[in-house]
């Protein structure tokens, strides 16, 4: 696909998300500009960003580190915001400061004590959301919802890391209606830490919704929305 065409393909695809996105904040009773979109990149080149940049989107998100930091020195000239939303090795910790905006996944005590001291390091401060396993999918990472309070404590203590928020990746099924209890649920937690006193800036965001579902999450509460094949098209 030439440049040309592949700038027009993204730029409309991004236009119906962006109208998708804000009839769903809408019925949800809240404005448009409450939901981020990250256009999640991976497994497509610098082409495919470059497109999407010059249709206005400027948060991309990657599952891999190595994959993303190629990417973003493709796209270095480009003013980007690059989100971490895969699983992260810890012996890669050192990698992120400075090299991405936020970290999506974090699962572990462990993994926020190395970013804390690879932040620190860089002399930067990254922000973090905790990725909560209520599914107990064998397939998926996410830290059990029995260990997120001591690690949201924990977090408040260690320099170089800001926890923002929570995020979700529900089991998949065809009927949306299957899906929404889920982000429901990250939700009712998020509702259930404030109300015993965590403090609000550590649940500012819930990062819940992709392709398939990002509309049912956004009725359900999402602030950030991560959305790769409705923009960029299958994999």
């Amino acid at each position: 696909m030439s440049t040309d065409a592949l700038d027009t393909v993204v730029a409309g695809r991004l236009a119906a998300v962006r109208t998708r996105i804000a009839s769903a904040a809408t019925r949800s009773g809240r404005l448009p500009e409450a939901v981020r979109l990250i256009a999640v990149s991976k497994t497509f080149g610098a082409d495919a960003v470059r497109a999407a940049h010059a249709a206005g989107q400027v948060d991309f998100g990657e599952n891999r580190v190595q994959e993303a930091l190629g990417k973003r020195a493709d796209t270095a000239d480009l003013p980007l915001r690059w989100h971490l939303i895969g699983p992260l090795q810890s012996n890669k910790a050192n990698k992120i400061p400075g090299a991405f905006a936020s970290v999506q996944s974090v699962h572990s005590v462990d993994l926020v004590e190395r970013l804390s001291r690879a932040s620190v390091a860089a002399g930067v401060d990254l922000p973090i959301l905790i990725q909560v396993d209520l599914a107990h999918e064998a397939t998926k990472s996410g830290l059990a919802e029995a260990e997120l309070r001591s690690l949201l404590a924990g977090a408040r203590e260690l320099p170089g890391v800001r926890v923002e928020g929570l995020m979700l990746l529900p089991p998949y099924a065809e009927d949306l209606e299957q899906v929404r209890p889920w982000f429901r649920r990250l939700r009712d937690l998020r509702e259930t830490l404030l109300a015993e006193g965590t403090p609000a800036d550590q649940l500012r965001e819930l990062s819940m919704g992709m392709s398939h579902d990002f509309e049912v999450a956004i009725e359900e509460g999402a602030t950030i929305v991560r959305v790769g094949s409705a923009l960029f098209g299958n994999r």
